[in-house]
């Protein structure tokens, strides 16, 4: 393999107790009660979570959207905590020469300081991210503009993600696609997705990479 992109929460870091707080900050300011079950949020677009339990109503759903970045930005970015083993996978393939680079649902401007800050950051060549206003994952095309960037076809590439929507990328560029088991998805969503490979943990996925 010579280009392989990595989805960020719940694959390199456990996101999960900034993201709920997040979603929990956006409700309250709404004066909404928050759902008690949050980990199923954390993957897709924000937007596809807040919609139906603000009646659809955009104006709402935006504001939800806008106070969650609020509180992101200067709190939630920092409440994760990295995968045991992850380091020493990505390390590993970056050593043996592999191109690394990340592609996330979570806005650019959220995930650049996250990977900035995370020890093994600097071995990432380049960070994909959705515009903020886009209600969309875009997983497909960001994937699509790697390949174009490192002028690398289909087959040398790998997405290795959590969650359907990075099988779902993968698969529409024709890359390979690699379900981690320790994220947010389930092995069912995952291979209901089409996942060609499933890593049960991170050496495990070295293996398959390296």
């Amino acid at each position: 393999m010579t280009l392989c992109l990595f989805d960020l929460d719940g694959t390199l870091i456990d996101s999960e107790p900034g993201i709920t707080a997040c979603i929990r900050y956006a409700f309250d300011k709404l004066g909404v009660p928050a759902p008690a079950e949050l980990r199923s949020w954390i993957g897709p677009p924000l937007r596809h979570g807040f919609a139906p339990l603000l009646d659809h109503d955009a104006e709402r759903v935006e504001a939800a959207v806008d106070y969650y970045h609020e509180r992101f930005a200067t709190l939630g970015w920092r409440e994760h905590a990295i995968y045991p083993g992850i380091a020493a996978t990505i390390e590993r393939l970056h050593a043996s020469g592999h191109t690394l680079a990340v592609v996330t649902s979570k806005p650019e401007r959220h995930a650049r300081p996250i990977l900035e800050n995370l020890p093994f950051g600097d071995t990432f060549a380049r960070l994909y991210g959705p515009h903020p206003a886009s209600p969309h994952s875009e997983k497909a095309s960001m994937i699509a503009t790697a390949l174009t960037d490192f002028g690398v076809a289909p087959e040398q590439a790998a997405m290795v993600g959590d969650r359907r929507f990075d099988i779902e990328g993968a698969l529409a560029n024709r890359v390979r696609a690699i379900g981690v088991l320790w994220g947010f998805g389930s092995r069912e969503e995952l291979e209901l997705a089409g996942a060609q490979a499933l890593a049960s943990d991170p050496g495990h996925l070295a293996e398959m990479l390296a």
